[in-house]
């Protein structure tokens, strides 16, 4: 059944810890009918914003409301929101059943909703088992039928993927695809890009705890990309870029391998007049259609990071 259409909505968060600031003014609207990816590198500051949208955490300056109110003034909030921060937050001496309904209890929904969770998320047959026996992947499940308990309209996963072998992904797919197109509003933290780019159909980038962008990723993505392989990869990134847009927001270059490069911003003519321009060599000169990992690189710049900091 079709219920309330609750956006989030992101204004000018900040958040200081002591000397670090892990997230610097950022705004963003998260719709509801549709499934928003977050994106970032490690250390972006991606968990650090959605503790802060469920008053986990208290922003330093700027405010976060979800259908137009502060979480910690939601009538109830686990019925309004459901969230996944922490795979590892389960009693291992509690069976799954126990754990939901304790959960349930807690929360004022009826204890229904645990026998339903267990159910849709395919722990049915593991329902009486200890949690301290689950892998990776039913713990997260768990934790997803947690979150769900309270048949919430405001979904906030942080790598909700963690563990979850391709069929488990596929199955994690289709059920919030399922949610969003019952107006639900849903926010996904993830690194597996190829799995943002099937599931997501908006996306917020962060970078240093600053935005990077937002909107609906095939836009932001923008034309293809040129592939170009050339013995002279070296010497025609230098003429492309010289040759380059002025502005030159859209065009860049990049290295792909030792002898091929990735041009956004300029047509395969005008590279191709380039080259002969210089006298460079080119063996393979053709498009390629954007995709999600290809603007998040672009982007973000992960593709030189060597940054092994945990997210904050």
């Amino acid at each position: 059944m079709t219920g309330e259409r609750l956006p989030i909505e992101v204004s000018r968060l900040t958040k200081r810890f002591g000397a670090v600031t892990a997230v610097r003014d950022i705004s963003f609207t998260v719709e509801p009918g549709r499934v928003t990816g977050f994106l970032g590198p490690n250390g972006a500051g991606k968990t650090t914003t959605m503790r802060m949208i469920t008053g986990l955490v208290a922003p330093t300056s700027g405010h976060a409301t979800i259908g137009g109110r502060p979480y910690a003034r939601l009538d109830r909030p686990s019925s309004t929101v459901g969230a996944l921060f922490d795979a590892a937050a389960v009693h291992p001496g509690h069976t799954a059943r126990d754990h939901l309904a304790v959960y349930a209890a807690m929360g004022g929904h009826p204890a229904r909703r645990v026998t339903e969770l267990l159910d849709r998320l395919g722990l049915t047959a593991v329902a009486d088992r200890r949690v301290g026996g689950f892998s990776t992947g039913m713990r997260q499940r768990l934790n997803l039928a947690t979150a769900l308990l309270g048949d919430p309209r405001v979904l906030l996963l942080d790598e909700p993927s963690n563990g979850l072998d391709p069929e488990g992904m596929a199955w994690l797919r289709s059920l919030l695809r399922g949610l969003a197109a019952d107006g639900r509003t849903v926010l996904v933290s993830s690194h597996v890009l190829s799995e943002v780019e099937q599931l997501a159909d908006d996306v917020v980038v962060i970078r240093g705890g600053e935005l990077v962008a937002a909107g609906p990723w095939s836009r932001l993505a923008g034309p293809p990309a040129a592939l170009v392989r050339t013995p002279d990869a070296a010497a025609l990134a230098a003429a492309l870029t010289a040759a380059g847009p002025d502005p030159a927001d859209a065009f860049q270059v990049a290295a792909v391998g030792v002898d091929q490069l990735r041009v956004y911003g300029m047509s395969t003519p005008e590279i191709a007049a380039v080259a002969a321009t210089h006298g460079l060599r080119i063996h393979e000169l053709g498009t390629e259609a954007a995709g999600l990992e290809q603007l998040f690189l672009r982007l973000t710049g992960a593709a030189n990071t060597t940054s092994e900091q945990a997210d904050l």
